[in-house]
């Protein structure tokens, strides 16, 4: 009998641990890059991970050209652009704002003279649901080897975004 305890205890234990596992946000049980697909602003194009250079830190901006923060995100980004000249930044919109409106945005920021970012729409509406988003903008950076090093909800100082990618 104090058999079959031990065995239904241990049992109900592991139950717990898959359990407590589910309740984490995707990227943090994977924290590697994940999965992208991003139609760029030309609408005919796909940006996916494959996309992104071997051996290069990665930050992606999950972002809304209507939101002040992310503006002005992007305005210190843009301000701070030859700092972050080795690193693949990767400017996320989701799927019902349009191609109008995140262009008028690099436009306005001059994004597009940034040879290291690219921007384009999240189609699938994957990144949000990956990143369990409430607030934008939302930062997550990696490493060269793809590993997460950490993320942000809303604006982050240039300063200490570049400080988490020192080394890397």
């Amino acid at each position: 009998m104090k058999f079959f305890i031990l065995i239904l205890l241990f049992c109900s234990g592991l139950a717990v641990q898959a359990q407590s596992d589910s309740t984490r946000a995707p990227y943090q049980r994977f924290p590697t890059l994940p999965p992208l697909q991003l139609l760029l602003t030309d609408s005919s194009t796909y940006y996916t991970k494959a996309n992104i250079p071997a051996q290069t830190p990665v930050l992606y901006m999950l972002f809304d050209p209507g939101c002040s923060h992310c503006q002005h995100e992007t305005e210190e980004l843009v301000a701070h652009k030859d700092d972050f000249s080795k690193i693949q930044v990767v400017m996320v919109a989701m799927p019902r704002v349009s191609f109008a409106d995140i262009n008028g945005f690099l436009a306005k920021y001059k994004v597009n003279e940034l040879k290291h970012v690219v921007v384009g729409k999240d189609v699938q509406y994957f990144m949000p649901s990956f990143y369990v988003i409430h607030n934008f903008p939302f930062l997550a950076m990696y490493n060269k080897q793809g590993n997460l090093i950490t993320t942000f909800e809303g604006s982050v100082g240039m300063d200490k975004l570049l400080e988490y990618f020192k080394g890397q």
